[in-house]
């Protein structure tokens, strides 16, 4: 991993393998997981057969919810991921282009199985694989996945996504406040423990998750320096700490 622009040198010695990385992240006390296929984002194919084992390696090697997200476009891809071991999807695209995939996702795996991202840029909903889509409001957006059915989407700014600008609370504020029922997990820009802070506040207004990326792999967090991540080479990845337990 390379060094931060003005900043001290970003550790080394990261697993390659997602299954270690995964049971690392268990060991540190991840209490769920967040698998993103970025090679399906990128193609409009049918899932991966080797992506697929090893996101049933991964689920297999921890005791914590594992979701999944990158070319889910129809019900069979997602009962094929549940089927793996997979706790809950993710939808992008496919359901912003496609309404009918929600309410029937939904009715079929329920609520609890199935987010829906609202990925916004430049105040609009885009599309991570599709090609002059509509232009859809953020807030019409989740109204719409609420009225649906949905529990729970994935908000993330783009613009902020993949760097470490800090969270964007007024985009956040801005959708949970016009919702009633459906929970908001925030995505993009996460840079540190201060930023978790902030989305504190929002918690009374729904937003009670954060999807948290590259500040992890960069030990962004004071506490990762008491967690062995001087060496992860050295960790015992099967010494699960108090993470809590699927289906407790």
């Amino acid at each position: 991993m390379r060094s931060r622009p003005g900043g001290p040198p970003s550790p080394t010695g990261y697993f390659d393998d997602p299954v270690q990385m995964a049971k690392l992240w268990r060991v540190l006390n991840a209490k769920v997981l967040h698998l993103m296929d970025l090679d399906a984002l990128r193609r409009d194919a049918e899932q991966d057969v080797a992506t697929l084992e090893k996101i049933a390696e991964v689920c297999d090697a921890v005791d914590i919810p594992v979701q999944v997200r990158g070319g889910i476009r129809t019900l069979d891809d997602i009962q094929r991921l549940l089927s793996l071991g997979v706790y809950r999807v993710v939808l992008g695209s496919a359901a912003s282009l496609d309404r009918g995939l929600v309410r029937d996702a939904l009715d079929a795996f329920t609520a609890s199985r199935i987010v829906v991202a609202v990925d916004v840029r430049h105040g609009a909903v885009v599309y991570e694989d599709a090609l002059d889509a509509p232009e859809l409001d953020p807030i019409e957006y989740a109204l719409e996945l609420e009225a649906l059915g949905c529990g729970r989407i994935a908000v993330t700014d783009m613009d902020r996504a993949g760097s470490r600008d800090g969270v964007n609370v007024p985009l956040l504020r801005s959708i949970a406040e016009r919702l009633t029922s459906t929970k908001i997990t925030a995505a993009g820009g996460i840079a540190g423990y201060p930023d978790l802070v902030e989305l504190m506040a929002l918690r009374p207004l729904g937003v009670d998750s954060a999807l948290i990326e590259r500040a992890l792999y960069e030990n962004a967090f004071p506490c990762q320096q008491f967690w062995c991540w001087h060496d992860p080479q050295q960790v015992d990845l099967d010494a699960f700490s108090t993470a809590k337990l699927k289906g407790e």
